[in-house]
């Protein structure tokens, strides 16, 4: 059997990405309306919020499920269901005490917080609002973490769904009635749903593990999960918490300073437009274009990218241990190129529809559209890189070299520091100077971990499948993209909303065409999906079966 006839890992990163798709739109329903009810400087009381948020939720959540999933699968591997059943009642013993001391800092600490900037002060009642998910999100990691050590990503996606559906309903409803009391307490409405979204999401888990537990084949393995109450087989506690940090704690460290980015843009934006002689209005009005308008779009490819990362860690796993350097290097340069086949349209399309895009997605606040526009320009240069990060981290993670991301990123976040300081302080550049100082961070952690990722597995990148072939499909892309749009507004009348929706469209169909065309996307590859073998069956239909081959 070859190393490309063997699973790979696209089948659950399809199963995690049509989720991610799913939550992408789900979400445009919730920030594009929230966006437009509350404006840049509700947006700013709402997005002041989520650094310090998502800060306590990498701490609590990103190792830790990796960690749990990499033990399950080892435990599932050598036929020791119990021990892996001990590992998820300790890691979500863990999870929750964690949880609980988080929310405790969130809730009770969201003055002293919020009081470190003085133009985002009233951002305190939002951020007790999300406290509360602080305790559930942990919970419903660690069930993640467990079904993913087992390869079943359908658990995860369904969870994942229920909670942006929770979210989105709870926190619109919630903006909506609490606008009349003011920004402030409209922006707590609205971070209030990640409380009910996550809430929802543990109880969806929850059934799942229920259902699961009292399946056929696990009731078949329940008289050996019992050898786990023996002493003679039962794990220790202490070793578990041993194993969960040695893994975790290197990949935590790693993530989290990607918030501490974002924190920068909170704590030095603001400050350093007030420098360049903004008013703190306009300053907290232009933060709020910076992360709630344009940095949120930037972030919209990772969704796919990440789905792609959690599903290569167990096979690069398997692959490194055992020495299957054939396998290993299929899946390092597919995980990649796969990276870039989602990032390189949205990030030409960020670029040749900037302005576009922002009045579409906010057409009731068109000024602060077209203020967050520069950056969202500069934010697609950035999506390029942002998307091969994942990649490139999860292949380092699974061949035991944790540490190695979590330096390059941090690396990265001083040149952003120093960059996002100099540039923002300058009127011209104001908040394009921490797109261009996030855009400078992002190439530097890509570019590290790429020279690392060759140097630990020998991988063997083909320069044109993984790098010339996207990029020409993508800058086609672009050109269709344009030649669609700006012809229709200069010499039609047709609303710039249509105008806007056709060219992008337009641009899907035709890169989605171009992806064969250039063999950058392979049929093969098609049957590795999730109903692939319906998709091949379409394939062979709009092309002739004579002219795909299969390797």
């Amino acid at each position: 059997m070859t190393a490309q006839q063997r699973k790979s890992f696209i089948h659950g990163a399809g199963i995690l990405a049509g989720a991610g798709v799913i939550i992408k739109i789900i979400g445009a329903c919730f920030r594009i309306p929230l966006g437009n009810l509350i404006g840049g400087e509700g947006m700013g009381y709402y997005n002041a919020v989520y650094p310090v948020y998502t800060l306590l939720v990498v701490i609590a959540t990103t190792g830790i499920p990796i960690a749990i999933s990499r033990l399950v699968a080892e435990h599932i591997a050598e036929d020791d269901h119990g021990g892996a059943n001990r590992v998820f009642k300790v890691s979500m013993a863990v999870m929750l005490i964690l949880g609980i001391a988080f929310f405790a800092v969130l809730f009770f600490g969201a003055e002293a917080i919020t009081g470190v900037n003085e133009s985002l002060k009233g951002a305190s009642v939002a951020m007790k609002a999300i406290a509360p998910a602080l305790i559930f999100v942990p919970v419903m990691a660690a069930f993640r973490g467990y079904f993913q050590g087992m390869q079943n990503m359908k658990p995860t996606a369904l969870s994942q769904v229920i909670e942006q559906l929770f979210r989105v309903v709870c926190g619109l409803a919630l903006a909506f009635f609490l606008a009349k009391m003011g920004l402030e307490y409209a922006a707590a409405g609205g971070t209030f749903g990640a409380t009910a979204g996550a809430a929802a999401g543990v109880a969806c888990m929850a059934v799942v593990y229920s259902k699961f537990r009292s399946s056929e084949p696990f009731r078949k393995r329940r008289e050996e999960a019992r050898q786990e109450r023996d002493p003679r087989h039962r794990i220790a506690t202490s070793q578990i918490l041993n194993q969960l940090a040695l893994i975790a704690l290197p990949i935590t460290l790693g993530a989290i300073v990607m918030p501490l980015m974002w924190n920068i843009d909170m704590l030095v934006v603001p400050r350093r437009l007030a420098d360049a002689g903004f008013t703190a209005i306009e300053a907290r009005s232009m933060y709020g274009q910076l992360t709630g308008f344009a940095e949120s779009l930037m972030n919209l490819p990772k969704v796919l990218t990440q789905a792609i990362a959690i599903s290569m860690v167990p096979t690069i796993v398997r692959a490194w241990k055992e020495k299957d350097d054939a396998f290993l290097h299929y899946n390092v340069t597919l995980g990649l190129r796969f990276s870039l086949i989602i990032g390189l349209p949205c990030a030409v399309g960020f670029m040749v529809l900037s302005e576009p895009i922002m009045l579409l997605l906010y057409p009731t606040k068109p000024e602060d559209a077209a203020g967050a526009a520069p950056a969202l320009f500069i934010f697609g240069i950035g999506v390029i890189f942002l998307s091969s990060i994942d990649a490139l981290t999860s292949v380092l993670q699974g061949v035991g070299k944790q540490g190695i991301p979590l330096v390059n990123i941090a690396i990265g976040a001083v040149c952003k520091l120093g960059v996002t300081w100099l540039l923002t302080g300058i009127p011209v550049f104001n908040i394009k100077g921490a797109a261009i100082g996030t855009v400078v961070a992002y190439v530097v952690a890509t570019v590290l971990n790429y020279r690392a990722v060759k140097t630990y597995t020998g991988a063997h990148f083909d320069f044109s499948l993984t790098f010339v072939r996207p990029v020409t499909a993508a800058l086609i892309m672009g050109a269709v993209c344009a030649g669609v749009y700006y012809p229709l507004t200069h010499f039609t009348e047709l609303p710039r909303f249509i105008v806007t929706v056709c060219a992008i469209l337009a641009a899907a169909v035709c890169y989605v065409i171009l992806l064969f065309a250039t063999k950058t996307l392979e049929a093969r590859e098609l049957r590795q999906l999730p109903k692939g073998e319906q998709l091949y069956a379409l394939y062979r239909k709009i092309r002739p079966a004579r002219n795909v081959k299969l390797q």
